[in-house]
Parts: structure tokens; C-alpha cells; sequence
């Protein structure tokens, strides 16, 4: 009878690990593939003056406008208070909300409105260690590593020892359950669409495998799941890894040391290996961290214009570019440790903005760029590279000093006619090429098509109906004439309505916002309706 009891006790203890909450709001179906991702990264702290959730809602329309698809938000769970740093990395509840941001309804709407907009969002999780008042620290102490008198132990990188966190026993099968739950927690709750897991190198790779495993089973939903680690074992697991060495490989070549451009070719070999085709790293010129340790990016690479073309290797060699904010105004101060003591002050800088916004563009517009094949031409002074699918080709050179250098072009690049990536101008190459300061060089081999923010068709099913959108302009061909045209928002405004009287249409809609729209077509002949999702 005992024996029985006990089994069903630890029957019900593995099962409450097991049920999810109700699934809150609609599944998004905007998740981009990985190879194309483009990351915004909000600390929520200094992000705005009231610094909490509503106040970058307020500011979502800003961040998409930038052509960014993800949104990546720093841990929004209650910061711990026993032993406190008062770090957002010491988490004191898996399955709250830190209050200093709002309630659940409050973040909940931040994401709901982040989708209407297309953008994924993907939320900061700290799976390694908890704060000394989580209450699994009382509820499982077996859940936590010991030292030899049984005391719970700080977590520890390196011969770095964390006070303020408490670590993980990830041998304890029910801690991993327990986790998993968590994770999960916030799928279903707020509706989010993945993680950026914190200090992934230090739980065991078998640990994530299984976790994402279990998250990718989930019905009905894609994942973004990003890696901060530099184990390219994350591969088995991660869609992204973190670009640590190649911002440190930028700081080099940009900064006082001026290393040889051939770094970027050192760290693509290097960090790359194990990787699956639809891996990617992701590169950056800032984040939380290392604005607080070096300071904003122009006090790094050279002054602004450095800053620009080191931003050009993170989002154009071979990695998902990140932006943090504050990036795209060229903020000129560092947020520290803890992110209490400064926020962004959101004075325009049309200049720098429209740079990002520029460059972000043209990723989005270009297929070769987010997944075609790598060919390197490198110099000491010069990054140049070209990157091509059997449709479109892009060469791109970035001088990394502050000086101007000559470029001797390769034999497939010289002597030929190319066409600014940005503009469409013609460009007439030589045997070389002169490249001012810091200047970078995006050329195509044939004028690239003007593209919407995210580069994409319309998708959805209308046979025979071929459907394009770019450059605020919806072309549409191949329907019956005297079709019924609706184009609406996210909310089911109506933006645009016509029935042309011929096979094709054109919808000029400049003066919508950015967002996700909705294609609506009705045939009358035959009454069938065709829908369509793109984006703005």
C-alpha cells in the first residue's frame, strides 16, 4: 500500500509539470525563417523614461519601421532581492512578471501589438541559476548544486563567481522538467514566440536539445530560439549562436589595434563549424553588455562612420544583425549595470536612422545577402566579399580604416558594369577601386528590385494571381477582370478597395503605417474569395 502511494505521488509530481496554460491570443504566423531574422534588442529598464512594457509599445512603430522582424526583449521576470546586484539575470519567479514593468496584461498587449506590426518576439530566459529567493530555492533544494557540506553554491564562470545567483543541478531530471514548464509557461501565457537563452554554455548541450525538442513540438507554432553562447555545439539546438569573437574581431580591425580585414574570414571558419544550413550567427556592433563595458559603438570602431561599416559586416558577411536601442540614433552615452541610472533619450537623428533603415532594406530585399553563398576577397584594408544565388548576385566592400585605401578589384569583379545596391545607379568598374574612409560599397549585378520592409511577396493561396509589393506599391496581375479588391490592417481597417476593370491593379499605399496587411480578392465569377498576408 505504501509502495503504491509513493508511485502515484510521484506520478502526480510529474504530472503538474505537464499542463500548459490556456493558449492566449492566436498563434503568430509571421515567425521569419532564421535566415532571415533581423533582431531589435530592448532593454526594457532604460528603454524609455517610465521604463516598463507600455513604454515600448509606444515606441513599436519606430522599431519597425527600421525593417527589423524580431523583438528581443530583456528578462521580464521579478528581479531577486536576497544577496541582490539587482541584475535582470537573477531571476526570483519563473512564472512572473517583474512588476518595476507592468502586469501580464501589459506585456501581454506589447506582444500582440509587436505582431500586428510583423515583428516575432522572443523573450531573455536565464536557465543556468535562480536568485537565492526563487522559491524552488525552499520547494527543491535537490534542484541546485551543493558544496561537500551541503550548502547550495553561487554560480560560477570560469574563476568568476556570481554571488547574487544560486546554481543549477542540471543532473536533477525534475529540475529539467521543471524548466521546460516554465519555458513553456510563457509560450502559452503571453504568446511569445521563442527565447534568447542567457550564458547557454553553461547548461550541458543534451540539456538544450531536449528543452527546444520539446518546444518545437508545440502545435501550430514556430520558434525563434537564440543561443547567448559561443559552444558550436548550440548548433544541435539553436537556431542563432552569439557573435562574441566577431564583435571583439570588429574592435580590432576598426579600433587602435587595426588587425587585417582576413579577421572576418578567421571567425566565419571558426564559428561556423557544425552549423546547419539555416544557423546563422548573430552579429552585432553593441548590446547591453558590452555598451556598458566599452561604451556606444562610435568610442569602439573609429567614430560613427566606423561604427556604420562594422554594422555592415554584422548584418551583410554571414549573421542575423542585431540592433540595440539607442543604435539607430547614435546614442552617445553607455546604459551600465544595472540600467537604473540612464535612459534613452530618443532625440531625432534622421541621418543615422535612415542609414539603418537604408541598410536593413536592402538585407530584407536581398535573397543572396540573407542566404546565398560566400566567396571572400579580402585584403588588410578592405572586407570585400561576394555573395550570390542563381538568381542575383552582390558584391560588398568595406574599407575598416580611416583612411582611403585602393582596392584591387579580383578578375570577376574588374572591368564591369555593377549597380549601387541602394540607389540602383550605374557603377563601372576598373582594374581598382578607391574607397574613402570607412567607405562600403553594395553593388548588385543587375538593378535589384525595390522591395517592402521585409523583402516578401504576399503569401497566402490565389491561383493563377501573382501578387508583388514594394516600394509602397501593391502590383497585382492575373485575375479575372471586375475582381473585388480589399486591402485592410491588422485591426480589419480598410486601407484600399477597387474593382479594376481589367486583369491588373495597382495600390499605391504610401500612407499606411508598417504592419502586417491583408489581401483580400473575390472572383465573380465564381465567387471564391483569395486572402493574402504581406507586409508593410
Amino acid at each position: 500500500m505504501k509502495t503504491r502511494f509513493v508511485l502515484i505521488t510521484l506520478f502526480l509530481f510529474h504530472f503538474s509539470f505537464s499542463q500548459d496554460p490556456p493558449q492566449f491570443g492566436t498563434p503568430f504566423a509571421g515567425v521569419p525563417d532564421p535566415r532571415d531574422g533581423s533582431i531589435y534588442q530592448v532593454n526594457i529598464r532604460a528603454f524609455s523614461e517610465a521604463g516598463n512594457f507600455q513604454g515600448v509599445t509606444n515606441r513599436l512603430d519606430q522599431i519597425r519601421a527600421l525593417g527589423v522582424n524580431i523583438l528581443y526583449l530583456m528578462p521580464c521576470t521579478p528581479v531577486g532581492i536576497l544577496k541582490t546586484a539587482n541584475s535582470p539575470y537573477c531571476v526570483r519567479n519563473y512564472k512572473e512578471v517583474n512588476p518595476e514593468f507592468g502586469t501580464l496584461a501589459d506585456l501581454r498587449t506589447l506582444i500582440a501589438e509587436a505582431h500586428k506590426r510583423g515583428m516575432a518576439v522572443i523573450l531573455d530566459w536565464v536557465a543556468n541559476h535562480t536568485a537565492w529567493d526563487h522559491p524552488w530555492i525552499t520547494e527543491h533544494p535537490s534542484w541546485y548544486m551543493k558544496d561537500a557540506g551541503g550548502a547550495i553554491v553561487p554560480a560560477k564562470v570560469g574563476g568568476f563567481v556570481w554571488n547574487d545567483v544560486a546554481q543549477l543541478d542540471f543532473s536533477n531530471k525534475d529540475m529539467r522538467q521543471g524548466m521546460v514548464d516554465a519555458m513553456r509557461y510563457w509560450i502559452f501565457a503571453a504568446n511569445a514566440d521563442g527565447f534568447r537563452c542567457d550564458y547557454t554554455d553553461g547548461p550541458p548541450v543534451d540539456f538544450w536539445v531536449e528543452t527546444n525538442a520539446n518546444l518545437r513540438a508545440i502545435p501550430g507554432r514556430k520558434f525563434i530560439l537564440y543561443a547567448e553562447g559561443g559552444r558550436t555545439a548550440n548548433y544541435k539546438a539553436f537556431d542563432y549562436n552569439h557573435g562574441f569573437s566577431f564583435y571583439d574581431g570588429l574592435k580590432q580591425m576598426f579600433g587602435p589595434a587595426q588587425m587585417t580585414a582576413l579577421k572576418v574570414e578567421s571567425e566565419n571558419d571558426a564559428q561556423y563549424q557544425g552549423a546547419g544550413e539555416s544557423n546563422r550567427l548573430v552579429r552585432y556592433i553593441t548590446n547591453h553588455d558590452v555598451n556598458g563595458w566599452d561604451g556606444p559603438p562610435a568610442t569602439v570602431m573609429g567614430g560613427q562612420a566606423g561604427s556604420m561599416a562594422a554594422f555592415v559586416l554584422a548584418a551583410y558577411n554571414k549573421g542575423v544583425p542585431l540592433i540595440y536601442n539607442g543604435q539607430e540614433i547614435a546614442l552617445d552615452y553607455a546604459l551600465t549595470f544595472p540600467f537604473t541610472d540612464k535612459n534613452v533619450v530618443w532625440n531625432e537623428n534622421k541621418a543615422v536612422t535612415d542609414e539603418y533603415i537604408k541598410l536593413i532594406r536592402f538585407r530584407n530585399a536581398s535573397e543572396a545577402i540573407r542566404r546565398g553563398t560566400l566567396a571572400s576577397y579580402s585584403n588588410g584594408n578592405v572586407s570585400a566579399f561576394v555573395k550570390k544565388t542563381d538568381k542575383e548576385k552582390v558584391v560588398v566592400l568595406v574599407n575598416v580604416r580611416n583612411r582611403q585605401v585602393q582596392y584591387p578589384l579580383p578578375p570577376d569583379l574588374a572591368n564591369a558594369t555593377w549597380y549601387n545596391g541602394f540607389d540602383k545607379s550605374v557603377i563601372k568598374t576598373g582594374a581598382s577601386m578607391d574607397l574613402g574612409p570607412y567607405q562600403y560599397v553594395v553593388a548588385t549585378a543587375a538593378p535589384l528590385e525595390p522591395s517592402g520592409i521585409d523583402g516578401r511577396s504576399p503569401e497566402g493561396e490565389a491561383p493563377g494571381i501573382t501578387a508583388r509589393y514594394g516600394n509602397r506599391i501593391l502590383t497585382l496581375a492575373g485575375m479575372a477582370p471586375g475582381c473585388a479588391i480589399r486591402v485592410s490592417d491588422a485591426s480589419g481597417k480598410t486601407l484600399s478597395s477597387m474593382r479594376p476593370r481589367d486583369a491588373s491593379a495597382r495600390i499605391d499605399l504610401g500612407g499606411s503605417g508598417p504592419g502586417l496587411l491583408l489581401l483580400t480578392i473575390e472572383d465573380p465569377g465564381t465567387g471564391r474569395l483569395h486572402a493574402l498576408k504581406f507586409m508593410r
